[in-house]
Protein backbone atom coordinates (compact mmCIF):
# COMPACT_ATOMS: atom_id res chain seq x y z
CA UNK A 1 0.00 0.00 0.00
CA UNK A 2 1.31 3.88 0.06
CA UNK A 3 1.32 5.38 2.64
CA UNK A 4 1.65 9.10 3.57
CA UNK A 5 3.80 9.65 6.83
CA UNK A 6 3.58 13.21 8.48
CA UNK A 7 6.32 14.96 10.49
CA UNK A 8 10.45 16.20 10.07
CA UNK A 9 11.78 14.74 13.07
CA UNK A 10 13.81 11.81 14.50
CA UNK A 11 10.62 10.38 15.41
CA UNK A 12 9.16 10.54 11.62
CA UNK A 13 12.52 8.89 10.19
CA UNK A 14 12.18 6.16 12.96
CA UNK A 15 9.01 5.31 11.65
CA UNK A 16 9.78 5.36 8.21
CA UNK A 17 12.47 2.86 8.51
CA UNK A 18 10.04 0.71 10.32
CA UNK A 19 7.07 0.81 7.64
CA UNK A 20 9.42 0.16 5.43
CA UNK A 21 10.60 -3.16 6.66
CA UNK A 22 6.72 -4.19 5.96
CA UNK A 23 5.80 -5.83 2.93
CA UNK A 24 2.53 -4.14 3.17
CA UNK A 25 4.17 -1.16 2.55
CA UNK A 26 4.86 -0.65 -1.09
CA UNK A 27 5.87 3.25 -1.35
CA UNK A 28 6.01 6.09 1.26
CA UNK A 29 5.66 9.89 1.20
CA UNK A 30 7.25 11.84 4.13
CA UNK A 31 5.50 15.32 4.47
CA UNK A 32 8.25 17.65 4.83
CA UNK A 33 10.48 14.69 5.55
CA UNK A 34 14.57 15.74 6.28
CA UNK A 35 17.74 13.91 4.69
CA UNK A 36 17.18 11.05 6.37
CA UNK A 37 13.84 10.26 5.17
CA UNK A 38 14.98 11.69 1.54
CA UNK A 39 17.43 8.61 1.67
CA UNK A 40 14.91 5.77 2.38
CA UNK A 41 11.34 7.62 1.23
CA UNK A 42 9.93 9.80 -1.28
CA UNK A 43 9.72 13.73 0.94
CA UNK A 44 7.33 16.27 -0.26
CA UNK A 45 7.22 19.83 0.78
CA UNK A 46 3.80 19.70 2.36
CA UNK A 47 3.48 21.29 6.09
CA UNK A 48 1.60 18.09 8.52
CA UNK A 49 -0.92 20.68 9.13
CA UNK A 50 -2.01 22.35 5.44
CA UNK A 51 -4.98 19.65 5.19
CA UNK A 52 -6.38 21.22 1.88
CA UNK A 53 -2.93 20.36 0.17
CA UNK A 54 -2.57 17.17 1.82
CA UNK A 55 -6.10 16.26 0.80
CA UNK A 56 -4.78 17.00 -2.64
CA UNK A 57 -1.89 15.19 -2.07
CA UNK A 58 -3.58 12.02 -1.28
CA UNK A 59 -5.84 12.27 -4.39
CA UNK A 60 -3.24 12.85 -6.67
CA UNK A 61 -0.96 9.69 -5.52
CA UNK A 62 -3.77 7.02 -3.97
CA UNK A 63 -2.49 7.31 -0.30
CA UNK A 64 -4.68 4.39 1.49
CA UNK A 65 -2.89 5.47 4.98
CA UNK A 66 -2.11 8.56 7.11
CA UNK A 67 0.31 8.45 9.34
CA UNK A 68 0.72 11.46 11.75
CA UNK A 69 4.02 11.69 13.90
CA UNK A 70 3.93 15.30 15.50
CA UNK A 71 1.03 16.91 17.77
CA UNK A 72 0.42 19.77 16.24
CA UNK A 73 -2.06 18.35 12.92
CA UNK A 74 -3.58 15.76 15.50
CA UNK A 75 -4.27 19.15 18.02
CA UNK A 76 -5.85 20.94 14.66
CA UNK A 77 -8.01 18.35 13.70
CA UNK A 78 -6.97 15.95 10.94
CA UNK A 79 -8.67 13.00 12.17
CA UNK A 80 -12.30 14.59 12.29
CA UNK A 81 -10.87 16.43 8.71
CA UNK A 82 -10.25 12.53 6.80
CA UNK A 83 -13.54 11.14 9.00
CA UNK A 84 -16.07 14.38 7.93
CA UNK A 85 -15.00 14.41 4.26
CA UNK A 86 -16.87 11.87 1.90
CA UNK A 87 -14.12 11.33 -0.62
CA UNK A 88 -11.26 10.55 2.77
CA UNK A 89 -13.19 9.09 5.21
CA UNK A 90 -12.71 5.66 3.83
CA UNK A 91 -8.50 6.35 4.78
CA UNK A 92 -7.17 5.34 7.90
CA UNK A 93 -5.51 8.02 9.75
CA UNK A 94 -3.25 6.94 12.62
CA UNK A 95 -3.77 9.20 15.45
CA UNK A 96 -6.72 10.24 17.58
CA UNK A 97 -9.71 12.60 16.57
CA UNK A 98 -9.41 16.29 17.90
CA UNK A 99 -10.88 15.73 21.11
CA UNK A 100 -8.40 12.93 21.74
CA UNK A 101 -5.67 15.24 20.98
CA UNK A 102 -6.45 17.32 23.52
CA UNK A 103 -4.83 15.47 26.22
CA UNK A 104 -1.68 16.73 24.84
CA UNK A 105 -3.08 20.12 23.76
CA UNK A 106 -3.97 20.95 27.34
CA UNK A 107 -2.99 20.21 30.13
CA UNK A 108 -5.39 21.57 32.49
CA UNK A 109 -7.93 18.60 29.93
CA UNK A 110 -5.52 15.90 30.58
CA UNK A 111 -4.87 16.68 34.34
CA UNK A 112 -9.29 16.63 34.54
CA UNK A 113 -9.65 13.56 32.63
CA UNK A 114 -7.29 11.93 34.51
CA UNK A 115 -8.98 13.13 38.54
CA UNK A 116 -12.09 11.88 36.28
CA UNK A 117 -10.77 8.22 35.67
CA UNK A 118 -9.10 7.97 39.21
CA UNK A 119 -5.86 7.53 37.57
CA UNK A 120 -3.24 8.67 40.21
CA UNK A 121 -1.45 11.86 39.22
CA UNK A 122 0.25 14.57 41.12
CA UNK A 123 -2.80 17.82 43.06
CA UNK A 124 -2.86 20.96 41.00
CA UNK A 125 -5.02 23.99 40.19
CA UNK A 126 -5.21 26.26 37.14
CA UNK A 127 -4.95 29.87 36.51
CA UNK A 128 -4.85 32.95 34.37
CA UNK A 129 -3.74 35.84 33.95
CA UNK A 130 -7.02 37.49 35.56
CA UNK A 131 -6.25 34.87 38.69
CA UNK A 132 -2.71 35.23 38.80
CA UNK A 133 -3.14 36.71 42.47
CA UNK A 134 -4.61 32.94 43.42
CA UNK A 135 -2.16 31.67 41.62
CA UNK A 136 0.62 33.31 44.13
CA UNK A 137 -1.77 32.06 46.92
CA UNK A 138 -1.69 28.44 45.57
CA UNK A 139 1.63 27.91 45.19
CA UNK A 140 1.81 29.37 49.18
CA UNK A 141 0.26 26.24 49.92
CA UNK A 142 2.76 23.47 47.82
CA UNK A 143 6.23 22.71 49.08
CA UNK A 144 8.80 23.62 46.84
CA UNK A 145 9.77 22.51 44.48
CA UNK A 146 7.14 24.24 42.50
CA UNK A 147 6.36 23.05 38.76
CA UNK A 148 4.49 25.25 36.41
CA UNK A 149 3.09 23.57 33.01
CA UNK A 150 1.88 26.21 30.03
CA UNK A 151 -1.57 24.71 29.40
CA UNK A 152 -1.39 24.81 25.80
CA UNK A 153 1.47 23.33 23.01
CA UNK A 154 5.03 24.91 23.37
CA UNK A 155 7.16 22.14 21.85
CA UNK A 156 8.19 20.05 25.23
CA UNK A 157 9.50 23.24 26.70
CA UNK A 158 6.51 24.94 28.66
CA UNK A 159 7.38 23.40 32.15
CA UNK A 160 9.25 25.11 34.26
CA UNK A 161 10.87 23.28 38.24
CA UNK A 162 11.67 26.08 40.54
CA UNK A 163 12.81 25.85 44.14
CA UNK A 164 12.42 29.30 45.15
CA UNK A 165 8.72 30.45 45.94
CA UNK A 166 9.19 34.20 45.10
CA UNK A 167 11.13 32.51 41.33
CA UNK A 168 7.45 30.50 41.13
CA UNK A 169 5.50 33.54 41.55
CA UNK A 170 7.52 35.86 39.24
CA UNK A 171 8.20 33.25 36.31
CA UNK A 172 3.94 32.57 36.95
CA UNK A 173 3.65 36.20 36.29
CA UNK A 174 6.24 35.96 32.97
CA UNK A 175 4.01 33.06 31.79
CA UNK A 176 0.47 34.71 31.95
CA UNK A 177 0.68 38.44 32.02
CA UNK A 178 4.01 38.53 29.78
CA UNK A 179 3.24 35.76 27.71
CA UNK A 180 6.83 33.77 27.87
CA UNK A 181 5.20 31.15 25.70
CA UNK A 182 2.44 33.15 23.67
CA UNK A 183 -0.81 31.74 23.77
CA UNK A 184 0.43 28.81 25.08
CA UNK A 185 0.63 29.78 28.77
CA UNK A 186 -2.50 31.68 28.76
CA UNK A 187 -3.32 29.24 31.12
CA UNK A 188 -0.99 28.00 33.43
CA UNK A 189 -1.13 24.30 35.90
CA UNK A 190 0.13 24.74 38.90
CA UNK A 191 1.02 21.24 40.21
CA UNK A 192 2.64 19.60 43.34
CA UNK A 193 5.87 18.31 42.77
CA UNK A 194 6.56 14.71 42.74
CA UNK A 195 9.72 12.71 43.71
CA UNK A 196 10.72 9.99 42.22
CA UNK A 197 12.49 9.14 38.67
CA UNK A 198 11.10 9.61 35.51
CA UNK A 199 9.91 7.03 32.57
CA UNK A 200 7.57 6.81 29.47
CA UNK A 201 5.27 4.12 28.63
CA UNK A 202 3.58 4.01 25.17
CA UNK A 203 0.69 2.71 23.84
CA UNK A 204 -0.82 1.19 20.83
CA UNK A 205 -4.88 1.70 20.65
CA UNK A 206 -7.42 1.02 18.55
CA UNK A 207 -10.30 2.86 20.59
CA UNK A 208 -11.02 -0.67 22.71
CA UNK A 209 -8.21 -2.45 22.53
CA UNK A 210 -3.83 -1.87 23.28
CA UNK A 211 -1.02 -2.96 23.01
CA UNK A 212 1.96 -1.94 25.47
CA UNK A 213 5.06 -0.68 23.41
CA UNK A 214 8.80 -1.23 24.97
CA UNK A 215 9.53 1.71 27.62
CA UNK A 216 11.70 4.00 27.37
CA UNK A 217 13.35 7.00 29.71
CA UNK A 218 14.49 10.02 27.73
CA UNK A 219 16.65 12.95 28.79
CA UNK A 220 15.47 16.58 28.87
CA UNK A 221 17.96 18.83 30.35
CA UNK A 222 20.79 20.03 27.88
CA UNK A 223 23.59 19.46 30.42
CA UNK A 224 25.20 16.72 31.91
CA UNK A 225 23.58 15.36 35.50
CA UNK A 226 20.51 16.94 34.05
CA UNK A 227 20.96 20.34 34.55
CA UNK A 228 20.56 23.25 32.58
CA UNK A 229 17.73 24.44 30.31
CA UNK A 230 14.79 21.71 29.26
CA UNK A 231 15.13 20.60 25.63
CA UNK A 232 12.86 18.15 23.24
CA UNK A 233 15.24 15.45 24.65
CA UNK A 234 18.98 15.18 24.37
CA UNK A 235 18.90 11.02 24.38
CA UNK A 236 16.63 7.84 25.68
CA UNK A 237 16.74 4.26 26.84
CA UNK A 238 14.93 1.46 26.53
CA UNK A 239 13.47 -0.85 28.27
CA UNK A 240 13.94 0.88 31.47
CA UNK A 241 15.88 -1.10 33.86
CA UNK A 242 13.73 -0.21 36.90
CA UNK A 243 10.75 -1.49 35.02
CA UNK A 244 10.16 -4.83 36.42
CA UNK A 245 7.09 -6.78 36.37
CA UNK A 246 5.80 -5.70 39.65
CA UNK A 247 5.73 -1.88 38.54
CA UNK A 248 4.55 -2.77 34.67
CA UNK A 249 1.47 -4.97 36.00
CA UNK A 250 0.71 -1.65 38.14
CA UNK A 251 1.36 0.78 35.36
CA UNK A 252 -1.28 -1.08 33.26
CA UNK A 253 -4.00 -1.66 35.85
CA UNK A 254 -3.78 1.94 37.42
CA UNK A 255 -3.09 3.20 34.29
CA UNK A 256 -2.77 1.90 30.89
CA UNK A 257 -6.30 0.00 31.06
CA UNK A 258 -8.20 2.87 32.90
CA UNK A 259 -7.11 5.68 30.35
CA UNK A 260 -8.32 3.28 27.44
CA UNK A 261 -11.55 2.60 29.30
CA UNK A 262 -11.80 6.54 30.43
CA UNK A 263 -11.50 7.17 26.50
CA UNK A 264 -14.35 4.78 25.88
CA UNK A 265 -16.40 6.25 28.25
CA UNK A 266 -16.10 9.56 27.67
CA UNK A 267 -16.89 8.92 23.84
CA UNK A 268 -13.27 9.85 22.37
CA UNK A 269 -12.26 8.38 18.97
CA UNK A 270 -8.73 7.44 19.34
CA UNK A 271 -6.97 5.12 17.13
CA UNK A 272 -3.17 5.49 17.48
CA UNK A 273 -0.44 5.98 20.23
CA UNK A 274 -0.94 7.32 23.75
CA UNK A 275 2.34 8.15 25.62
CA UNK A 276 2.08 8.38 28.82
CA UNK A 277 4.72 10.35 30.92
CA UNK A 278 5.31 8.80 34.03
CA UNK A 279 7.15 9.14 37.41
CA UNK A 280 7.91 6.26 39.71
CA UNK A 281 7.81 7.19 43.27
CA UNK A 282 8.76 4.80 45.92
CA UNK A 283 7.48 2.05 43.65
CA UNK A 284 3.84 3.58 42.68
CA UNK A 285 3.15 5.14 39.28
CA UNK A 286 1.82 8.11 38.64
CA UNK A 287 1.11 10.21 35.80
CA UNK A 288 2.68 13.58 34.88
CA UNK A 289 1.42 13.61 31.56
CA UNK A 290 -0.25 12.30 28.12
CA UNK A 291 1.32 12.93 24.63
CA UNK A 292 -0.96 11.75 21.90
CA UNK A 293 2.03 10.30 19.75
CA UNK A 294 5.01 9.17 20.31
CA UNK A 295 7.61 10.59 22.00
CA UNK A 296 11.47 11.91 20.51
CA UNK A 297 14.26 10.70 21.00
CA UNK A 298 12.26 7.77 22.59
CA UNK A 299 10.86 6.79 18.96
CA UNK A 300 14.58 5.74 18.37
CA UNK A 301 14.67 3.25 20.71
CA UNK A 302 11.16 1.62 20.86
CA UNK A 303 10.99 1.38 17.24
CA UNK A 304 14.33 -0.91 16.18
CA UNK A 305 12.91 -2.99 19.32
CA UNK A 306 9.79 -3.39 17.80
CA UNK A 307 10.00 -7.07 16.02
CA UNK A 308 6.39 -7.13 14.88
CA UNK A 309 5.20 -5.61 10.83
CA UNK A 310 4.03 -1.87 12.35
CA UNK A 311 2.39 -1.32 9.10
CA UNK A 312 0.01 -4.36 10.51
CA UNK A 313 -0.33 -2.97 13.21
CA UNK A 314 -1.55 0.06 12.04
CA UNK A 315 -3.75 -1.95 10.10
CA UNK A 316 -5.63 -3.50 13.08
CA UNK A 317 -5.91 -0.19 14.43
CA UNK A 318 -8.08 1.25 11.43
CA UNK A 319 -10.11 -1.85 11.97
CA UNK A 320 -10.22 -1.98 15.63
CA UNK A 321 -9.06 -5.63 15.65
CA UNK A 322 -5.69 -4.48 17.50
CA UNK A 323 -6.55 -7.52 19.73
CA UNK A 324 -6.14 -9.91 16.61
CA UNK A 325 -2.18 -9.40 16.20
CA UNK A 326 0.81 -10.52 18.33
CA UNK A 327 3.50 -8.01 19.38
CA UNK A 328 6.67 -9.29 19.17
CA UNK A 329 9.69 -7.32 20.94
CA UNK A 330 13.14 -7.81 20.69
CA UNK A 331 14.83 -8.48 24.16
CA UNK A 332 18.02 -6.34 23.41
CA UNK A 333 18.53 -3.07 24.66
CA UNK A 334 18.32 -0.23 22.52
CA UNK A 335 19.78 3.37 23.29
CA UNK A 336 20.00 6.89 21.40
CA UNK A 337 21.93 10.02 22.16
CA UNK A 338 20.93 13.08 20.45
CA UNK A 339 23.40 15.12 18.49
CA UNK A 340 22.84 18.78 18.37
CA UNK A 341 23.60 22.34 17.47
CA UNK A 342 25.97 24.29 19.48
CA UNK A 343 23.82 26.79 21.90
CA UNK A 344 20.40 24.73 21.53
CA UNK A 345 17.85 25.02 23.21
CA UNK A 346 18.55 28.41 22.58
CA UNK A 347 19.59 30.01 19.79
CA UNK A 348 21.80 27.89 17.44
CA UNK A 349 23.09 28.23 13.89
CA UNK A 350 21.84 26.11 10.77
CA UNK A 351 23.31 25.14 7.78
CA UNK A 352 26.20 23.20 8.81
CA UNK A 353 27.79 20.51 6.53
CA UNK A 354 27.74 17.58 8.61
CA UNK A 355 30.20 14.67 7.70
CA UNK A 356 31.08 11.31 9.16
CA UNK A 357 27.45 9.79 8.79
CA UNK A 358 29.01 6.98 6.13
CA UNK A 359 31.54 5.87 8.85
CA UNK A 360 29.12 4.70 11.41
CA UNK A 361 29.03 0.80 11.73
CA UNK A 362 27.15 -1.08 13.99
CA UNK A 363 24.40 1.51 14.88
CA UNK A 364 22.06 3.27 13.39
CA UNK A 365 21.68 7.40 12.42
CA UNK A 366 18.53 8.67 12.54
CA UNK A 367 17.91 11.95 11.30
CA UNK A 368 16.41 14.80 13.37
CA UNK A 369 17.25 18.43 12.24
CA UNK A 370 18.57 18.26 8.53
CA UNK A 371 18.00 18.73 4.77
CA UNK A 372 19.48 18.83 1.69
CA UNK A 373 21.83 21.25 0.41
CA UNK A 374 23.84 20.47 -3.07
CA UNK A 375 24.00 16.65 -1.95
CA UNK A 376 25.58 17.54 1.77
CA UNK A 377 23.43 16.46 4.46
CA UNK A 378 23.12 19.90 6.81
CA UNK A 379 21.96 21.10 9.86
CA UNK A 380 18.53 22.25 9.96
CA UNK A 381 17.44 22.08 13.60
CA UNK A 382 18.17 22.37 17.15
CA UNK A 383 18.39 18.14 17.29
CA UNK A 384 20.18 17.23 14.39
CA UNK A 385 21.11 13.76 14.62
CA UNK A 386 19.95 10.30 16.51
CA UNK A 387 22.57 7.60 16.67
CA UNK A 388 20.64 4.40 18.32
CA UNK A 389 22.25 1.07 18.95
CA UNK A 390 21.50 -1.95 20.23
CA UNK A 391 23.43 -4.20 23.32
CA UNK A 392 22.89 -6.92 25.91
CA UNK A 393 21.99 -3.75 28.82
CA UNK A 394 21.83 -0.41 28.34
CA UNK A 395 25.46 0.40 29.04
CA UNK A 396 26.81 -1.87 26.22
CA UNK A 397 24.37 -0.24 23.63
CA UNK A 398 25.23 3.47 25.14
CA UNK A 399 29.27 2.57 24.74
CA UNK A 400 28.38 1.48 20.79
CA UNK A 401 26.23 5.05 20.29
CA UNK A 402 29.72 7.15 21.68
CA UNK A 403 31.55 4.83 20.07
CA UNK A 404 29.71 6.29 16.07
CA UNK A 405 29.52 9.63 17.57
CA UNK A 406 32.99 10.27 17.51
CA UNK A 407 33.17 9.52 13.76
CA UNK A 408 30.21 11.95 13.17
CA UNK A 409 31.42 15.94 12.84
CA UNK A 410 29.69 19.68 12.26
CA UNK A 411 30.83 22.93 13.76
CA UNK A 412 29.71 23.86 16.77
CA UNK A 413 28.05 19.84 17.46
CA UNK A 414 27.20 18.91 20.95
CA UNK A 415 26.00 15.89 22.51
CA UNK A 416 25.44 14.85 26.19
CA UNK A 417 28.25 12.34 27.62
CA UNK A 418 26.18 10.85 30.42
CA UNK A 419 23.15 9.43 28.83
CA UNK A 420 22.01 6.84 31.46
CA UNK A 421 24.11 7.83 34.09
CA UNK A 422 20.93 7.91 36.79
CA UNK A 423 20.48 4.18 36.26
Amino acid sequence: MTILLLGSGGREHALAWKMLQSSKCSKLFVAPGNAGTASIATNISIQPTDFESIKSFVFKEKIEMVVVGPEDPLVAGIFDFFKNDDELKSIPVIGPSKEGAKLEGSKEYAKEFLIKHKIPTAAYDSFTADTVEKGYQFLETLSPPYVLKADGLAAGKGVVILKDLDEAKSELRNMLVLQKFGNASSKVVIEEFLDGIELSCFVLTDGKNYKILPTAKDYKRIGEGDTGLNTGGMGAVSPVPFADAALMEKIENRIVKPTIEGLQKDGIEYKGFVFIGLINVKGEPMVIEYNVRMGDPETEVVMPRIKSDLVELFLAVADEKLDQVSLEIDSRSATTIMVVSGGYPEEFEKGKTITGIENVQDSIVFHAGTKLENGNVVSNGGRVLAVTSYGNDFKEAIKKSYQNIEKLHFDKMYFRKDIGFDL
